[in-house]
């Protein structure tokens, strides 16, 4: 995929927040009112959990990458992987413009592997400190996500270990924001994530990388 992918697999994890937060708010939530009430620790706390799930993601994406670097040799591969992340590139665009169920049968894909993860997550809990929160996070970033899944697209399509880690490190960093902030911050950066505008604008420019994708296939 074009180095743009990097920063449409960004935008997806920044403004896909209301999906993120469906998702994770429940042990975000729990993280609060679980671990050390105010001030540094409970800042680190917060931290651990995401750089584990952010950590999930980076790993997924290398996995991926390494996949598609073993197909790189067989050009049909390679180019039905291209296809195929450039079609999940425009599912996500409309998904930012609010068109969810291109994803929904993505994540039922996940259950399986979700379900023999999840009752690790309890011995982590309850949080109350970073020695819980970052395993807790390294799970937890195991959980079916039609995002994360859709962003895996790209990892695969890129062919290259190196290059899928870095475009889910890119996707996870975007995630960040709408799990880490809290109060009035967090109230103030979901109102301008999910204005109706913002979510237009970049739900477009993701749906122009994947149709500049698609281009770029049948023009090749």
């Amino acid at each position: 995929m074009p180095d743009s992918g990097v920063l449409a697999l960004f935008i997806v994890g920044l403004l896909g927040g209301g999906h993120c937060a469906g998702m994770c708010g429940g042990i975000v939530g729990a993280l609060s009112l679980q671990s050390p009430q105010g001030g540094a620790a409970a800042i680190l706390v917060h931290l651990a959990y995401n750089l584990g799930r952010i950590g999930s993601y980076v790993l997924a994406g290398l996995l991926a990458g390494l996949l598609g670097q073993a197909a790189g040799n067989l050009m049909a591969v390679q180019n039905g992987l291209y296809l195929f992340a450039s079609l999940m590139l425009i599912a996500m665009g409309l998904y930012l413009l609010g068109i969810t169920q291109f994803l929904t049968p993505l994540e039922r894909g996940g259950q399986a592997l979700w379900r023999r993860i999840q009752p690790l997550t309890r011995r982590f809990l309850p949080v109350s400190g970073i020695a819980q929160a970052l395993p807790l996070g390294l799970l937890w970033g195991w959980l079916p996500c039609g995002l994360v899944y859709s962003a895996l697209t790209t990892a695969l399509a890129s062919g290259s270990a190196g290059q899928g880690a870095l475009l889910m490190l890119a996707f996870g960093l975007g995630t960040l924001p709408n799990l880490l902030l809290a109060g009035l911050l967090l109230a103030r950066f979901r109102r301008f994530a999910q204005a109706r505008a913002t979510r237009v604008v970049s739900g477009l420019l993701v749906l122009a990388y994947g149709i500049i994708g698609l281009f770029n296939y049948w023009r090749g």
